[in-house]
């Protein structure tokens, strides 16, 4: 399951709804999202957006 420090997902109606440090997992129906409050399913999706910052070494 991938992990974002901060995902984007942009909906048909062209909002965006930010999320910060998830893990998530695409489908058929949307996203399904994992965050420190729990678990969202967003089924309004038209792209995503995901970062992840990694240590340089």
């Amino acid at each position: 399951m991938p992990h974002a420090d901060t995902l984007t997902v942009v909906h048909h109606d062209d909002t965006r709804t930010r999320f910060q440090n998830v893990r998530y997992r695409l489908h058929r129906d949307g996203i399904r999202i994992w965050t420190a409050d729990g678990e969202h399913l967003v089924t309004d999706v038209l792209m995503t957006e995901a970062y992840r910052q990694r240590a340089q070494d």
